[in-house]
C-alpha cells in the first residue's frame, strides 16, 4: 500500500485507565474504563473514539459517493455507536458497529445505494471488513429507518 498520509505517533499511558496524547497535541484526553465495563466511567474511551473516527470517515464516504452519483443527501449526519464484548469462537473480546446515516435529501432507495457505495470506499469499513459485525441503517427523505445490506458489492 502507498501511504499518502500518517498518523503523528499517538501515545497511551496507562491503557485503558491514563491517558492518550499526540506528538502534536491535538489529541490530549484522559481515558476511563466505562461503568458498564466495570471501571469508574466519567471519560472518554477507546471505543467511543473508534465510533468517532469511523462516523467522520463514513460521512466523508457518504458525502463523495453521492456527489460523484449527483443524488441530493441535504445536511446529512452519520451516528455511530461500538460496542464491544467477549468473542463467541476465541478467547479475547471483539467490537460492533452500528452506523446510521441519515440524508434527507435523497430517497429511500438512493439512500441505501449512497450507503452501500460508501461502505465499499470508507477506509473504515474496509479495515472492519469480515472481522467485525457491522451494522448499516439509513433514514432517508421520508423519515423512515432502512436496514441497509452491509455485504452488497458496488465498485464505487
Amino acid at each position: 500500500m502507498r501511504v499518502i498520509y500518517r498518523t503523528p505517533t499517538v501515545t497511551s499511558t496507562g491503557g485503558r485507565d491514563g491517558g492518550i496524547r499526540s506528538a502534536d497535541g491535538f489529541i490530549d484526553l484522559q481515558v476511563a474504563i466505562p461503568k458498564d465495563m466495570g471501571g469508574p466511567g466519567g471519560k472518554t474511551n477507546p471505543e467511543e473514539l473508534f465510533a468517532a473516527g469511523y462516523a467522520a470517515c463514513f460521512h466523508s464516504a457518504v458525502k463523495r459517493v453521492a456527489a460523484d452519483r449527483k443524488i441530493p443527501i441535504g445536511n446529512s449526519l452519520v451516528e455511530a455507536h461500538v460496542g464491544i464484548g467477549p468473542r463467541d469462537d476465541n478467547p479475547g473480546f471483539t467490537l460492533a458497529v452500528e452506523l446510521r446515516v441519515i440524508v434527507p435529501g435523497a430517497d429511500a432507495e438512493a439512500a441505501k445505494e449512497v450507503v452501500q457505495r460508501a461502505h465499499m470506499l470508507c477506509p473504515y469499513s474496509n479495515a472492519t471488513r469480515n472481522n467485525i459485525d457491522v451494522k448499516l441503517s439509513v433514514k432517508p427523505a421520508d423519515g423512515k429507518d432502512y436496514d441497509v445490506d452491509s455485504a452488497a458489492d458496488w465498485t464505487p
